[in-house]
């Protein structure tokens, strides 16, 4: 096995501030890397924004700011955020830097000498949210088939890159390394794919200015996917003298990212990675997508969930734990607030934080706060072992959340010999019983000590706090030398414990997500109303009005105004909105009802039921009167 690791996050878009989505791929690369590092190698962990692009320039457009402002404010938010949440990269990476455009010019300049670019024009179907052509025959009701986004017909003069000769090389390839893609539902996915054929593509663009421009043709700018991907190898150094860091860390050992975003790192990736003559990565893996009920987190449809109250009121450690515990790697899993408690509940607060308050608190009654040494009772020396070789087992086959499974059912052993031995009855023995009291406390704390070890990669706030409560600071923390039973000296005098996980009360959470929402969207009153209420064209723009179409409609239990719908609005999945019409409409009259909707409304939660969008109505005293369009218009189609 290699001494060196290297992991990578996708670079994130900067044209909307981090969600649930980009925080889950850098938490569970975080935890690969410090999983690594406690395993004795020498890791790299990289992870960045990608700055450039059609998607960008319209987003900063619609802002009235510059591309490379709006640029730097959602990084600035990103360095808060994995500062918060102890994310532990080794280097973050522009797209915007001189050291990136170096070596994007570099693997230009290598694809060229491979004969593999050329000039030409293109006329296609093109995709401003997945930055990519796709042919008419790959679209679906007229939209992108990954993420459903709508496309404009484009034509201009491109460079292409003859990505149709690279398709035996990269069958090759899959067949020759069967884990280079994983899971295996992916790799069969994208080996269906490359099969069905490939078209050459285009590498350049002269519609959009925000970019890389292409060395020897300034007319054009390099195609945000050439230039986006590149920073894997821009980062080490890549087209500059000073490459140290490129010989040892590359090729990566994984690329972390998005099943949406699978094609890109699987097809076009390793073509041009070919034609420059570089070595391939050795695994890309594509986990699954958060969805909020069986929808997937998405902008456009306003569902997506922002970390700061979960951080607030839990703490980074038990975001992170929730990530990478909740969804099965690989897998696509449901974010809800019920979930979450649930977890931080019953995991948290009742066995780790249980085990932990129990045994400390024990150590402070009955022998005066001062830590014995490692015991040897019963089943948990043997138990620690074999915990230990199945937790290194899974974290190297890529199962993070069975490598928690195994800690937990070791902290279930740990709750239970406690129950089973009792030290507050052995402490009523006195001093004849201390020797037995300090071997099952010593016991106890011994595996807690090794529970700390095992949960750092996934808590390290948390895990830093128990080596310290239990005052062991110069116990080894590594895998090989610190996860061996025993080590334990004892001596030291603990203080008081402190709750690792106060239980959380699901319903005043929920009040308290309530409450603040509230508060946001809540404006003081004004004095000149009418001059306050009035708004710039601009700020109208941002108002995203659609046509729907009412799928279903039925009462909320216990309120007389309010009904749940199901409207069409030409995307992927119905929208879920609460209007209240009740008065108004009875359900079955919505039904089939053309109506128009505020699309990108934040979603509000009304007597417990999310509202995914507003549908505008005339109130005449007190009374709805719905606005609909005149005629057969299709959903989704936007109002002006």
């Amino acid at each position: 096995m290699s001494d060196t690791f290297s992991i990578t996050t996708p670079i994130y878009y900067v044209n909307d501030l981090p969600h649930i989505g980009h925080i889950y791929t850098t938490v569970m690369a975080d935890i690969f890397a410090r999983y690594h590092r406690m395993a004795g190698r020498r890791v790299r962990f990289l992870t960045g924004t990608d700055e450039h692009g059609q998607k960008i320039e319209r987003a900063a457009a619609a802002q009235g700011i510059e591309p490379i402002a709006l640029a730097d404010r959602v990084v600035e938010r990103y360095h808060e955020l994995w500062k918060e949440l102890g994310i532990s990269h080794d280097d973050f990476i522009r797209t915007t830097e001189p050291r990136h455009h170096r070596a994007v010019h570099e693997m230009i300049r290598r694809m060229q000498a491979s004969g593999d670019l050329y000039q030409g024009s293109y006329t296609g179907w093109y995709c401003a949210g997945c930055e990519a052509f796709y042919p008419e025959t790959q679209l679906v009701d007229g939209k992108c088939p990954d993420q459903g986004h709508p496309v404009e017909r484009l034509s201009e003069p491109s460079w292409f890159f003859r990505l149709s000769a690279y398709q035996d090389r990269l069958l090759e390839w899959y067949r020759e390394n069967p884990d280079c893609i994983r899971p295996r539902s992916r790799y069969n996915e994208v080996v269906r794919f490359v099969e069905g054929g490939l078209n050459d593509l285009s590498v350049s663009r002269t519609s959009v200015r925000w970019g890389v421009p292409w060395p020897g043709d300034p007319d054009h700018v390099v195609y945000v996917w050439l230039d986006a991907l590149t920073n894997y190898v821009s980062a080490l150094g890549f087209g500059s003298e000073d490459d140290g860091l490129f010989r040892e860390f590359w090729p990566a050992d994984l690329h972390l990212v998005g099943k949406d975003i699978l094609r890109f790192h699987c097809v076009y990736w390793p073509a041009f990675l070919m034609s420059a003559g570089l070595p391939l990565p050795r695994t890309v893996f594509g986990h699954g997508w958060w969805k909020t009920g069986e929808s997937k987190m998405s902008k456009s449809l306003g569902n997506v969930v922002r970390p700061d109250a979960h951080i607030r009121r839990f703490g980074p450690d038990a975001v992170r734990y929730f990530l990478a515990r909740e969804m099965t790697f690989g897998a696509d899993a449901s974010f809800s607030n019920e979930a979450f408690v649930e977890r931080y509940n019953a995991d948290l607060a009742n066995h780790l934080g249980n085990a932990a308050s129990r045994t400390l608190s024990m150590i402070g009654r009955f022998l005066g706060g001062t830590m014995p040494a490692a015991g040897s009772e019963g089943v948990l020396p043997e138990r620690a072992a074999e915990t230990v070789a199945v937790y290194r087992e899974r974290m190297e086959a890529l199962e993070p959340n069975r490598a928690l499974e195994a800690v937990w059912a070791f902290l279930a052993d740990l709750n239970g010999f406690i129950q089973e031995r009792q030290p507050w009855a052995i402490a009523k023995g006195g001093e004849t019983a201390r020797p037995e009291l300090e071997a099952v406390l010593g016991t106890a704390a011994e595996s807690l000590r090794i529970t700390s070890i095992l949960i750092e990669p996934f808590m390290p706030r948390i895990a830093a706090a128990l080596h310290e409560a239990m005052g062991s600071p110069s116990t080894p923390r590594d895998l090989d030398g610190g996860a061996r039973w025993g080590l334990l000296a004892g001596g030291a005098t603990i203080g008081k414990p402190k709750p690792l996980f106060p239980r959380v009360d699901l319903e005043e959470f929920v009040k308290e997500l309530e409450m603040e929402q509230q508060k946001d969207s809540k404006t003081p009153e004004k004095k000149d109303e009418r001059q306050e209420r009035t708004i710039t064209i601009d700020e109208l723009a941002k108002v995203e009005l659609k046509v729907g179409v009412v799928l279903e409609a039925e009462r909320i239990p216990k309120s007389k105004k309010l009904l749940r719908l199901r409207v069409d609005l030409g995307e992927e999945e119905p929208r879920q909105i609460v209007a209240g019409m009740a008065d108004s409409y009875e359900p079955e009259a919505m039904v089939g009802r053309r109506v128009v909707v505020v699309a990108n409304l934040k979603p509000a939660k009304l007597m417990g039921v999310e509202s995914q969008g507003m549908i505008l109505a005339a109130d005449i005293g007190g009374r709805a009167f719905l606005l609909s369009p005149d005629g057969e218009v299709p959903p989704g189609t936007t109002v002006r």
